[in-house]
């Protein structure tokens, strides 16, 4: 009996399940759980898993999303990822293909020498980070 409960996977709300699991999908080298593959049935909650099947991300279909607002916290933040790079070089390489994936830059803080890292706002308006750790 395990003394704590085990964290399945995160699940991120969006208007465009399909479109933001190919984001994350292509952007972190992840793939779909067994069913989730695409073609067929478009599915309102789709499940992405790492190369050992370990689950990683969801994306839950809604009808209506209101993007957070930051860095006004009008609509707050709520939820957001982060990732680490290695590298200042890793960093900017994986901003550019993060932009190519379709993420939009919200905040470049890479003159911070101690934590240079890039805020994203993902397809569907989730923040994530991508810093040097």
């Amino acid at each position: 009996m395990a003394d704590y409960p085990h964290l399945l996977h995160t699940v991120l709300d969006t208007t465009d399940a399909r479109g933001l699991a190919e984001f994350y999908r292509q952007l972190l080298g992840l793939r779909y759980r067994p069913g989730d593959e695409p073609g067929g049935d478009d599915k309102d909650w789709l499940v992405l898993v790492d190369a050992a099947g370990t689950r990683k991300l969801a994306f839950q279909q809604v009808d209506r999303l209101e993007p957070t607002t930051w860095p006004d916290h009008t609509v707050p933040m709520q939820l957001h990822l982060d990732f680490t790079v290695p590298s200042v070089e890793e960093l900017e390489r994986q901003r550019q293909r993060a932009e190519a994936l379709g993420a939009r830059l919200a905040l470049d803080r890479t003159a911070d020498a101690g934590e240079p890292l890039y805020v994203f706002r993902d397809p569907s308006g989730h923040p994530f980070c991508i810093f040097v750790g």
